[in-house]
Formats: structure tokens, C-alpha cells, sequence
């Protein structure tokens, strides 16, 4: 299988993440195949949900690794002064473009509209991981990676520890999806993949998504890819994006932000809480 990503690149960008000073920081890369799918608004909602959990919050860093089309910020409503594009020129630390935002999870901003940072060399990506190693205080660092396979998109999901690939039910988000992930076989050892599936009518078509994806990831590609939940179509998110607040924020009881919250609890290994069980019968049934 052809790789991306030259053959010690990753292995030396895992050792990279290892050397990371707090041990309990998990760095999850969310990822698609195409662009349009909801990743960034997961992304977002998702390190929300961890950070604000009721009986066990965490500290979380959004990172917005889309170097080209960052839009993290955008769907916050902050013009952010400082961003990455600094920090590969060696003008700011990592540190100093941490924003906290009045949604309870801090973010790193990307930068927009500038094409070299669509395609840094090899020495500045590493250099980009690297500087995570400053950041020692959070127990999450949620990596919003651009879409499609790139040399860019491939050194972060070489470096996270758990990797979201996120999917539609459409036919091409599906193909696409399925792409990217084999890439990551390709380029990366034993890596722990996640699926969730985003803009779904009821569990029937959560359910059949996710088990094509599955089946075929087992079968041609002989990886594992674990089912961790889905995210139901509905009008709030465009609502959302619009304000420029997040979902999760502007209505933690709709039924989209109940959905992000028990994919939240899935990755702490959280019980669903009492006032969710209702709900629980859904989960239960599409992850059989």
C-alpha cells in the first residue's frame, strides 16, 4: 500500500507525542474524507460537551488544524489576534494563542486564507507537533484536521491517539470516509479509529451507515473501526453557525446536543446519565 508521509515521518511523530510532559493528555484528531460533512461543528460541540460534563468536566483544547481554511473561530464569534500561522514563524509559542471562549473550552486558532500553510515543508510540520509539548494542562486536545488526505491532514492523525473519522449517509461521504481511513492503515500503526456518523434521519440509516463502513474496514482493509455513535439531521446546527454559537451551547437539550454529549461520555467511558435513559434504548440498539 502506498504511503503519503515518508517512511520515519511517522513513527518519529509519535515518539514526538509520547514525549509530551502530562501523560493524561489525549490528543483525538476528527477527521473526513470530504469536506462539508460537520466535522468542524462536531469538533467544536464535542470538546464543549467534554469540558462542561456535569459529574466529570475536563480541561480541552479545540485545535484548529485546518492550516488553509481555519474556521474554528468563525464559529465562535471571535476575530482571534494571534493564530497559527505565527507560531510556524516563529513568532508566537503555542502557548500564547490559547483562547478561552465563553463556551467553556479553549482553542487554538488556524489561519484562513493564506495557501502556504496548506503546505508546510516536513521540518515545519514536525515543528508545529512539537509545540504541543508545551501545552500541559489539558486532559484533551481535540485536533479539527482539514479534509481529504494530505501530507498536512496525515501528520496529525499519525499523532493523535484516538482518530474520528466523520461520515454522512451520502453515497460519496461514505467512498470517501472509507479512503481516508485507509490511508491512516497505511500510514500509521495500529491506529484507534472511531466512526461517527453525522446528519442521519433515524438509528435504520445510522445503523446501516455504520455497518458498511465497518464491514468494509474489516474486510479489505483488515483494521478494526469502532462504532461510536451518531448525530441526527437537524436545522439547529445551521441555526447555530449562523449565530455563531454553538449547538451544544445555545440548546444543551436539543436533541443533536444530547447526541454529541453521548458520544462525549462514549470516549470517557461515561454511563449515560439517568435523564438520558429514554435515549439509551436508541444508543443501545445501534451499537449492537
Amino acid at each position: 500500500m502506498s504511503t503519503i508521509l515518508g517512511p520515519d515521518q511517522a513513527e518519529g511523530l509519535r515518539k514526538l507525542m509520547k514525549e509530551i510532559p502530562r501523560t493524561n493528555t489525549k490528543i483525538i484528531a476528527v477527521t473526513s474524507g470530504k469536506g462539508g460533512v460537520g466535522k468542524s461543528s462536531f469538533s467544536l460541540n464535542l470538546g464543549i460537551c467534554l469540558s462542561t460534563m456535569k459529574d466529570n468536566p475536563k480541561k480541552v483544547i479545540v485545535f484548529d488544524a485546518d492550516l488553509g481554511l481555519a474556521n474554528i473561530h468563525i464559529l465562535l464569534g471571535f476575530i482571534p489576534k494571534y493564530n497559527l500561522f505565527h507560531v510556524i514563524k516563529g513568532q508566537k509559542k503555542m502557548t500564547e494563542i490559547i483562547y478561552k471562549s465563553d463556551a467553556g473550552v479553549d482553542f487554538i486558532a488556524g489561519a484562513s486564507g493564506l495557501s502556504q500553510l496548506a503546505n508546510l515543508k516536513d521540518e515545519e510540520r514536525e515543528n508545529l507537533i512539537e509545540a504541543l509539548k508545551d501545552i500541559s494542562y489539558a486532559d484533551y486536545i481535540i485536533v479539527d484536521t482539514a479534509a481529504g488526505i494530505t501530507p498536512n491532514v496525515l501528520t496529525f492523525l499519525a499523532s493523535a491517539h484516538e482518530i474520528i473519522v466523520i461520515t454522512t449517509p451520502e453515497p460519496t461521504a461514505i467512498t470517501d470516509a472509507y479512503g481516508v481511513i485507509k490511508s491512516i492503515v497505511a500510514e500509521v500503526e495500529n491506529p484507534d479509529i472511531k466512526l461517527v456518523v453525522n446528519r442521519v434521519k433515524n438509528t435504520t440509516e445510522a445503523t446501516r451507515v455504520a455497518k458498511k463502513v465497518i464491514d468494509v474496514c474489516s474486510q479489505f482493509l483488515n483494521v478494526k473501526v469502532e462504532n461510536l455513535g451518531f448525530i441526527y439531521e437537524d436545522q439547529i446546527v445551521n441555526e447555530s453557525v449562523k449565530k455563531q454559537i454553538p449547538f451544544v451551547q445555545m440548546n444543551p437539550n436539543h436533541n443533536v446536543s444530547i447526541c454529541v454529549n453521548h458520544i462525549a461520555r462514549r470516549l470517557m467511558n461515561l454511563e449515560v446519565p439517568e435523564e438520558d435513559k429514554g435515549w439509551h434504548k436508541f444508543f443501545k440498539a445501534f451499537f449492537k
